[in-house]
């Protein structure tokens, strides 16, 4: 495994000290020539090794405008197929994310060739979030070419810039390349099929895109460094994963928010804005009072950062965030049907929001610390017994017993880290 490059850390291995006897130069001069001669890498043992740079902000805040055209198409589509197109658009965007954060991870953001092309990689990024609402309709090709364009201009920068100064994490991005490449083509292939054919394409996409990943990128008859020798930045890698909870709660808030100025105000309009506004500070407080520095405390402590960094921060926190995104279509359809009859695709995105939340908490927290809280089992529970009396519920009862739930489940938390004698300084 990998060092982790934590502030405070000793005994790390710094990329000068890697060995590269297993990588001999030599085997790769025509990568020599065309890579930068300048390392663009972060450096070691400097407050910039693990500082998130305001760049890396304006990167996310293209995804702010994603997510909010996401939960328009998922609330357009409540049907099977719809919540089909909707997870895969989720784990798209998601892995998008993910891809540039190690990215950034590893290159510095204050030196001007790794800055633009953080901002060419936001301009694709919003082309992508413009097309998503259409990306299962007539946009689907523009779709497919920008997150395509996006996720092998930027492998191929980080290959360029690796070459002759990482040869380790050089060799991982060649094969992350070539993976990324073979599911371009069912990107691409795709977005040219009819709808029948787009969805079972752009699912092999993805299963080519999170299954190599998960397998460390191998390939067969190279032998090459895996995931497991990836050098992160521990705190770097948590501080990102964090904003981006806040970034996608934040949306949750501009989704009800223009439900709301959309309608006459009435009683009723008023309390689901209310309820919309408690789920926000319920998910942001179970995050942050417990989980967000058990996290980083664990990743910067840890001597395989590489590993949690992969499961924790790259697979479980996209339940947290799908849980967020469905949560605020939640939110919206209590605001715009109150009292209207429960229909099943209505009550499933009420209690699937918090539940696959709850759910992405009790693995993340298993992950880092190895502990399980009672009180997200119990919320578990009680959000499953909600939905078994849903169909007695109206969207706005059912609003009101869900936040109900994870407002118990944050205070449970709480009270139980303050009897624990855990300061706030000391939370998680």
């Amino acid at each position: 495994m990998g060092e982790c490059r934590g502030a405070g850390q000793t005994g790390g291995v710094s990329r000068s000290e890697k060995p590269t006897q297993q990588y001999p130069l030599e085997h790769r001069r025509w990568i020599l020539r065309l890579g930068f001669r300048r390392s663009l890498l972060r450096p070691e043992d400097s407050e910039r090794s693990d500082r998130v740079t305001y760049i890396e902000l304006f990167f996310d805040l293209i995804f702010v405008f994603a997510l909010t055209q996401l939960s328009r198409y998922l609330y357009a589509n409540q049907s099977w197929a719809g919540a089909l197109e909707s997870i895969i658009l989720v784990l798209a965007l998601w892995w998008l994310w993910v891809y540039t954060t190690w990215v950034t991870n590893w290159l510095d953001p204050a030196k001007l060739p790794v800055r633009g092309v953080v901002i060419g990689l936001s301009l694709i990024g919003l082309v992508i979030s413009t097309s998503i609402y259409d990306s299962f309709g007539d946009q689907g090709l523009v779709f497919a070419i920008a997150y395509v364009a996006l996720q092998l201009g930027r492998t191929v920068f980080m290959v360029l810039a690796l070459a002759r100064h990482d040869p380790a994490l050089h060799a991982t991005f060649l094969r992350i390349l070539l993976w990324l490449s073979v599911a371009s083509v069912f990107w691409i292939v795709g977005a040219l099929m009819p709808l029948s054919v787009r969805l079972p394409a752009w699912l092999i996409a993805l299963a080519i895109e999170y299954g190599s990943a998960s397998l460390g990128f191998r390939i067969p008859g190279l032998k090459a460094p895996g995931i497991d020798d990836w050098d992160v930045s521990g705190p770097h890698i948590a501080e990102r994963s964090a904003l981006f909870v806040i970034i996608a709660v934040g949306e949750s808030f501009l989704v009800t928010g223009f439900a709301f100025v959309d309608q006459e105000a009435s009683t009723l309009g008023i309390f689901g804005l209310f309820l919309a506004f408690v789920n926000g500070v319920a998910m942001w407080w179970l995050y942050f009072d417990h989980g967000e520095q058990a996290g980083s405390k664990s990743i910067s402590a840890s001597s395989e950062p590489g590993r949690i960094a992969r499961l924790a921060y790259t697979y479980v926190h996209a339940i947290i965030i799908a849980g967020i995104v469905l949560t605020s279509v939640a939110d919206k359809s209590v605001l715009e049907h109150p009292e209207d009859a429960m229909t099943l695709p209505v009550a499933v995105t009420i209690v699937g929001g918090p539940l696959f939340y709850l759910v992405g908490l009790l693995l993340f927290r298993w992950i880092v610390t190895r502990t399980v809280l009672a009180s997200h089992f119990i919320g578990v529970a009680l959000l499953a017994v909600a939905g078994t009396a849903s169909a007695v519920m109206t969207p706005l009862g059912l609003g009101a017993a869900t936040s109900f739930i994870l407002v118990t489940v944050a205070a449970w938390e709480t009270v139980a880290r303050v009897r624990a004698g855990t300061t706030d300084d000391d939370a998680g």
